[in-house]
């Protein structure tokens, strides 16, 4: 059914099965300790024995019966118990207990498998096995030792190896095998630098920092240091919940591999799919080419009637009193009998009123060849049965359907399908049916999803015409016309209709009537569905051509009474019944009830699954229990069929005393590459199956291979069965090209010769010929699994869940379905599959009883399941995934190309390319008013002062509230004199010296910024601090702690309501209060002037500390000169314009970065108006920006990504209503040090494009730790640059990181080689500019660092200008737009931070790639941030929905992940919405997040260990 779950396009046709199956070995094999290889090493033969092969038509069946009854039982306990004896501890999943859905058992109705054909009647028996088979793999050594080199998944590495095609076995010593455990299990395919192991008890070296919260590091070492040192810290105490479980995880994956698939996936762009090769072991066909069987002649009949109609007719005028139908109760008791009379009678009336009634005599609304949809539910069979012969007599053709519950009915969508490309415009159904289907308020019929316009006609006798005395039906012989239209479902969940025609009706009936040696007058119980299938073919067609009665058992009273059928066998003695396994199953459990019923009038009990090769357990189960009651072992008749062949094969009743037919024991090995072999050697891996009899009557049928040409299969290889038959289905009915590849089918030699110009029909039965011309089913094409070359049928892998947990456990199981209620099926499961059919489950759902869809008869629907589930609405209660186990065929990584000082240069060329490099527009020379200031242009204190005298009164700042009115104003006077009455406080209550450091810790506004310029006037160095939060100091103080003691602050400059805070008791709580540093409170301030007012001896003074948290948990302090500050100042107002009448407005946090700059100096420096707004403020009004934006007629703003988020989700078009108009906004700029968020500011321009928004009005800035402004676009008309162009495939959509500033340029340079790359090569961007950052501040004093980052040359060209390392990683490409001097505009493009990026498997990967594909998976995923953790990939996912929708978040995340990134997820962790913490700017901090996951702090919802 699938190839692989890893194809690198088209890899979502994978991912549609609950149940995933791949190849397993990449990582390990489950259940490896170094005690095996031990154990092991001694007993593994030198030379290895030869597998003899037998033809199957040679081998002899009778002497291997003696296995078959416990066989597949004692092989999964068997698997169980070699994986109980490994003792292997793994993590197992944690919930909240809020989170578990209750479903008691005893509620749970019988399980109904009947969708899969599956079989349950062999569980009540495959207990009794288990101790016997555990002693004698306990007792049993040299078993145990021989099972595990023969190839089971339990075995070491070299058994490993074995099993898979390599056939040389070498015999190592006891130490060499040890050492080889050893070597193996320690070995990481990632990257070469290691995590500290967090389960360790050994106490991790740290270093002793002062006052520091252990979740935060401080830069202060080289790149590769401080790396480990963020590690060191964020380690967690070895007796940690989450760290042990991650430890247990680890331990379970350090195992040997089983050799690796051959890659395929080349390292160009072109992706080729190449298929495992077969080893040298692996079983091929020997036999010769089949010879196509034939059935028994179709025998003459002289009274045969010439058409089914004919047939009814007859047996309604001669033998009208006798019984057509029994139609049972809910109790089970006789409802009502349906004579053949009245069969006739209510037919003819019908189909009178078909033709005559409907209509006009003109116009009538049936014409014989239209199709009528047949709407009756399973619990009346009387008024299908009068509809269906009705339909046939109208010369209409029926297409029966199910009976649609309500609106999204599972498949309804589907049958809509299958009636519009019948062109069904009319229903007959029911009244009590009618009155039953879902109505509008009007009390019309609801159109279903998906259903054409339907006319629905009620079909009850009072409502039906007697015909005229001169009305006759026209009966014509049997032809090719459609005579009805059965629907079938495919595991895709499409519905097709096959069209059967008359004269195929007819001779199907004849077909069984003959294989079946059905009489007249005899008594026939049927359970199965009347309305297709055997249920149809058997009881409502060959019945009424015999004039046979019915017994109908609907699936209402199966429910109640399971052996309601059985009681119909013995009360009517019945001669032939109708079933499936599992109505024999639920007879044998419900047997107790009832003791004294007498099956011996039976002749033939067709099980009608009888091609489920598990059924054999069934029947046999059954004849052990009901034996005593009369059932011979000769009446059981399993047949095989399919809607397009319709009966492939049946077993005709035998006489009493003959033989049984044998049956076959073969490997499940040779049955996986499809080959036929007899099981002689390993009882626990074999699949025992039964026949089900001969072809049939007229039939010929030719076993072909299932994929590609219909070619011809040998005798011991299983294929597909094709028949050719006058008694079978013609078309799929509308769909002519899907007809010719099922119903047109010639059969080929091994030459490519047809054998004939006969076409055949494909069953989608898999099967082999034995011997005696016997038919052997063991699957079906739907139920097929390919994986790693091999194929695995769904229905043994169901049979191994049903024999690894007690009966009343498995509730459904389907072929991607499992629901049970023990979690320890999670573990048990995987390892009997492992074990025994040699193949890996990537995951494994267990779902609560009565929950997923299901078919009108109780089945399990799959496709709406795998539906379902693909939507995460599926809802399990548990879930386990093992991708590590499974997924071996992970793409090559791609080599690295060498860069170095070899690089051939010429000129601007590297390797043949331009050298990637970029530059703004120079800074141009100082005009005439700025010369007018004199030294203003060196300090920015200078610049107040200057603004202050020369234009007192220009309003620099006002700042808004939430209800867009001003709160306070500052003007050039006013925010001078307040700086002054600052530096006096601090000079006179501060007692500080010039250059000490000084907190400020304001909330954002207007006391910020005269506080920054009061500590330049007072030549102290100001250090801006975000304060902390009042709901939650136990977060935030801490950070206000560590910088105020990182920054060795003399004094803490803020407001009267912090002050108290910072000395409250929940203060106290967190951090020591004792110890703060002199507070100065500035809501009071001394009147007087300060006697001095500090002037920097040169520009190239200190004038602030810039400290802000990176998104890797790094507390970064830089120094910011004041000729940086002029140089960064002067550099915005060329690149935006900024001049004194101009407004702008800022809606962020100002406390660092390029935030802090234009907050509290910008405007200072160019003169402009800011009008400034709190980002706080928009929790209480949500409008507050846009709609000021609007009253002021903003031209251009800046905010954070945050404060456009919070926007884009809160707000949606609710600002229409305020007659909010944004068409006078021509930039609005997103600060921000990360790659720019293409989704989100595209969403945002879309959102608000109504509104008057241009969609190039959004750009975005980008700044770094060495240099807070690189880029930054303001009003420019490249705005939204994007690459690769839109709807590439396997592309990663990126936007231009905004225009580089006048006087910086960038450089793409090989963060190892530190050589230039050429233009569109990925590297670390470098940056050169007046403004750069003077160095980090660290409490260390090492100067390594600051060479590194801030002085630092490249290897080779120009290697004299002296460069700082941003740490981001990006490429500079040229387009085709011209700047303002007529050059190519170079682009920059920021892809991430290079020390936030995840090296796994080699690769280097971005966390916002695989969140930004993680959000995607599901509606309910708010929020996404993933970190690694000792070489594991964890996912931490914000759920927005309810908590039942947590496990449907796992496999979705764990899927989109695989398929888009290559990467395989180690944990994935459920959480509410707002636990993953960010910073100021909006950007995540990935490395808190895992130090509280680590330290299980999280309270999450669900935590999935994958494993």
């Amino acid at each position: 059914m699938f190839v692989d779950v890893w194809l690198h396009h088209i890899s979502n046709k994978i991912y549609m099965c609950l149940l995933y199956f791949v190849p397993t070995g990449d990582i390990t094999r489950k259940g490896y300790e170094k005690k095996r290889a031990k154990l092991l090493a001694p007993f593994v033969p030198q030379t290895q024995s030869k597998t003899h092969h037998t033809d199957f038509l040679s081998a002899n069946f009778p002497p291997l019966l003696c296995f078959f009854f416990y066989i597949h039982t004692e092989a999964v306990q068997a698997a169980l118990a070699r994986h109980k004896e490994e003792k292997m501890a793994l993590p197992m999943p944690t919930k909240r207990r809020s989170a578990f859905v209750q479903s008691p058992a005893e509620n749970c109705t019988p399980p109904d498998t009947s969708s899969a054909s599956e079989d349950e009647g062999s569980l009540r028996r495959r207990q009794a096995a288990i101790s016997a088979m555990l002693a004698q793999n306990l007792q049993s050594p040299e078993y145990w030792i021989n099972r595990s080199v023969q190839g089971s998944s339990t075995s070491s590495s070299a058994s490993s190896t074995l099993s898979h095609g390599d056939g040389k076995t070498h015999n190592h010593s006891q130490g060499q095998t040890s050492v080889l455990a050893d070597v193996l299990a320690h070995t990481r395919i990632e990257s070469s630098s290691v995590p500290p192991d967090v389960t360790s008890t050994v106490p991790q070296d740290r270093n002793s920092r002062v006052g520091l919260p252990p979740n935060i590091a401080v830069k202060g070492m080289s790149r590769g240091q401080s790396r480990s040192s963020m590690m060191d810290t964020a380690g967690v105490p070895a007796h940690s919940h989450v760290s042990t479980k991650i430890q247990q995880l680890l331990n379970t994956l350090k195992r040997p591999k089983r050799p690796p698939l051959s890659e395929f996936f080349l390292d160009d762009s072109e992706e080729i799919v190449e298929f495992p090769q077969p080893g040298p072991n692996t079983p091929k066909p020997e036999g010769r080419q089949i010879i196509p069987v034939k059935g028994e002649p179709l025998g003459v009949v002289s009274n045969w009637p010439p058409a089914l109609q004919a047939a009814l007719a007859r047996w309604g005028a001669t033998q009208a009193k006798s019984p057509a139908l029994t139609a049972l109760d809910i109790t089970g008791k006789p409802l009502y009998i349906l004579t053949y009379g009245k069969l006739w009678s209510r037919s003819l009336k019908l189909a009178y009123t078909l033709l005559n009634k409907l209509g006009t005599k003109n116009e009538p609304v049936l014409k014989p060849g239209d199709r009528v949809a047949l709407v009756y539910p399973n619990s009346d069979p009387g008024m299908f049965w009068v509809a269906f012969y009705g339909c046939l007599l109208a010369e209409v053709i029926p297409v029966p359907i199910e009976v649609p519950l309500s609106r999204k009915d599972a498949g309804s969508q589907q049958i809509g399908f299958l009636l519009g490309s019948c062109g069904v415009g009319l229903a007959l159904t029911s009244e009590v049916c009618l009155k039953g289907l879902p109505k509008t308020q009007n009390g019309e019929i609801m159109q279903f999803k998906g259903w054409p316009r339907l006319k629905w006609v009620v079909t009850d006798t009072k409502y039906l015409t007697k015909p005229s005395k001169d009305w006759q039906p026209h009966i014509p012989t049997a032809n090719t016309d459609t005579a009805y239209i059965e629907y079938k479902a495919s595991k895709e969940g499409t519905v097709m209709g096959v069209a059967v025609s008359k004269i195929s009706m007819l001779t199907h009936c004849q077909a069984l009537t003959q294989a079946c040696n059905y009489c007249e007058g005899e008594t026939l119980v049927n359970v199965l569905d009347f309305k297709k299938d055997s249920g149809l073919w058997h009881g409502v067609v060959t019945s009424v051509m015999n004039r046979i009665h019915t017994i109908s058992v609907p699936y209402s009273v199966m429910k109640a009474c399971p052996l309601s059928w059985v009681q119909r066998v013995h009360v009517h003695k019945a001669r032939v019944a109708l079933v499936k396994c599992r109505d024999l199953h639920w007879a044998m459990m419900a047997h107790r009830d009832q003791k004294d019923t007498n099956l011996s009038s039976l002749r033939m009990l067709i099980v009608a699954d009888g091609a489920n090769p598990w059924s054999v357990s069934s029947c046999d189960a059954f004849l052990n229990v009901f034996q005593s009651h009369g059932l011979k072992p000769e009446m059981i008749c399993p047949c095989a069929s399919s809607p397009e062949a319709m009966t492939v094969a049946i077993r005709r009743p035998g006489a009493q005393g003959a033989p049984l037919p044998a049956r076959a024991i073969l490997s499940m090995a040779g049955l996986s590459h499809g080959v036929i072999r007899v099981n002689t050697e390993d009882k626990n891996s074999a699949l025992t199956v039964q026949d089900v009899g001969h072809v049939m009557p007229g039939a010929l049928m030719c076993i072909v291979k299932p994929d590609g040409p219909p070619m011809l299969c040998k005798t011991d290889e299983i294929g597909e069965i094709v028949l050719n038959s006058r008694a079978g289905g013609t078309m799929y009915y509308g769909l002519p090209g899907v007809t010719k590849n099922t119903f047109e089918v010639i059969p080929v030699n091994s030459g490519g010769t047809p054998i004939g110009d006969v076409p055949f029909t494909r069953t989608g039965l898999l099967g082999f010929v034995g011997p005696g011309s016997l038919v052997f089913v063991v699957g079906k094409i739907e139920g097929l699994l390919s994986v790693s070359g091999r194929r695995h049928n769904a229905d043994d892998l169901v049979a191994t869940a049903l024999a690894v947990e007690p009966v009343k456990t498995i509730l459904t199981l389907c072929f991607t379905v499992i629901g049970v209620m023990t979690p320890c099926f999670l573990h048990a499961f995987p390892q009997a599959i492992d074990s025994i059919h040699q193949v890996g489950l990537y995951c494994l759902a267990l779902v609560p009883a009565n929950t997923l869809p299901k078919t009108p008869l109780g089945g399990i629907h799959v496709s709406e399941t795998k539906q379902h589930f693909l939507e995460g609405s599926l809802h399990p209660c548990n879930i386990l995934m093992c991708p590590h186990t499974c997924v071996t065929n992970l793409p090559k990584p791609r080599q690295k190309q060498p860069v170095g000082p070899a690089s051939i240069m010429v000129g601007n060329l590297v390797a043949g390319k331009r050298i990637a490099q970029a530059s703004g527009r120079d800074l141009g020379l100082i005009d005439d008013q700025e010369q007018s200031r004199k030294v203003s242009q060196r300090f920015q204190d200078h610049s107040l002062q200057w603004r202050a005298q020369t234009d007192p009164d220009h309003v620099l700042y006002m700042l808004l509230n939430a209800k867009v009115t001003p709160v306070s104003t500052a003007t050039c006077s006013q925010l001078h004199k307040r700086a002054e009455k600052i530096t006096a406080a601090l000079l006179e209550r501060g007692g500080i010296n010039t250059g000490d450091n000084v907190v400020l810790l304001y909330p954002p506004g207007i006391d910020l910024i005269a506080s920054f310029y009061g500590c330049l006037y007072a030549g102290c160095i100001p250090v801006t601090v975000r304060p902390p939060h009042p709901q939650n100091l136990a977060a935030t103080l801490p950070t206000v702690r560590m910088i105020i003691d990182v920054s060795k602050a003399a004094c803490i400059l803020t407001t009267q309501t912090l002050m108290k805070i910072l000395r409250s008791k929940e203060a106290a709580a967190s951090v020591n209060v004792k110890t703060w540093p002199n507070i100065i409170d500035t809501d009071d301030l001394p009147r007087k002037r300060p006697s001095y007012i500090y002037k920097p001896p040169t520009a190239e003074m200190l004038a602030y500390l810039d400290f802000s948290v990176s998104t890797t948990g790094m507390l970064t302090g830089v120094k910011i000169s004041h000729s940086a500050v002029n140089a960064l100042c002067r550099s915005i107002k060329l690149q935006c314009e900024l001049y004194s009448s101009r407004q702008i407005a800022i809606c962020m946090d100002p406390y660092c970065g390029l935030g802090f700059v234009l907050w509290c100096m910008s405007s200072v420096y160019s003169g402009h108006q800011s009008i400034l707004i709190p980002p706080m403020e928009l929790e209480t009004s949500l409008p507050l920006w846009l709609s000021m934006l609007s009253q002021y007629k903003i031209r251009d703003t800046f905010c954070s990504y945050s404060v456009m988020e919070l926007c884009t989700k809160g707000l949606g078009t609710q600002t229409e209503a305020r007659g909010v108009n944004l068409s006078c906004v021509r930039s609005c700029v997103v600060i921000a040090e990360e790659r720019p968020r293409l989704t989100l500011t595209q969403s945002f321009s879309k959102l608000f494009k109504d509104l008057g928004l241009s969609p190039r009005a959004v750009s975005t800035a980008f700044g770094a730790r060495v240099n807070l402004a690189i880029c930054l676009q303001c009003h420019d008309a490249r705005a939204g640059h994007e690459v690769p162009p839109r709807g590439a495939p396997q592309s990663l959509p990126l936007m231009e990181s905004g225009t580089i500033l006048p006087g910086v340029r960038v450089i793409i340079v090989n963060p190892e080689t530190r050589g230039p790359l050429g233009d569109c090569h990925l590297g670390e961007i470098w940056v050169c500019s007046p403004h750069n950052a003077s160095g980090y501040y660290t409490i260390y004093g090492e100067e390594s660092l600051q060479a590194d980052h801030f002085n630092t040359r490249l290897s080779f060209g120009d290697t004299e200008t002296l460069w700082a390392r941003t740490g981001y990683l990006g490429f500079v490409r040229r387009t085709e737009l011209l700047d303002a001097s007529g050059d190519r505009h170079d682009a920059l493009f920021v892809v991430g931070s290079l020390d936030e990026t995840l090296e796994l498997r080699g690769l280097r990967y971005h966390p916002i790639d695989i969140e930004t594909s993680v959000s995607r998976a599901h509606r309910s995923i708010a929020e996404s941030a993933v970190f690694t953790w000792t070489n594991l990939l964890v996912v931490v996912v914000e759920l927005s929905g309810s908590e039942q929708e947590a496990l449907d978040l796992v496999p979705l995340v764990t899927n989109v992940v695989l398929k888009e990134h290559h990467l395989i997820v180690g944990v994935v962790v459920i959480v509410d919405p707002g636990v993953i913490p960010i910073n100021s700017r909006g950007e995540k901090q990935r490395m808190h997040l895992r130090d509280s996951f680590l330290a299980d702090q999280l309270d999450p919802i669900y935590v999935a260990y994958n494993m």
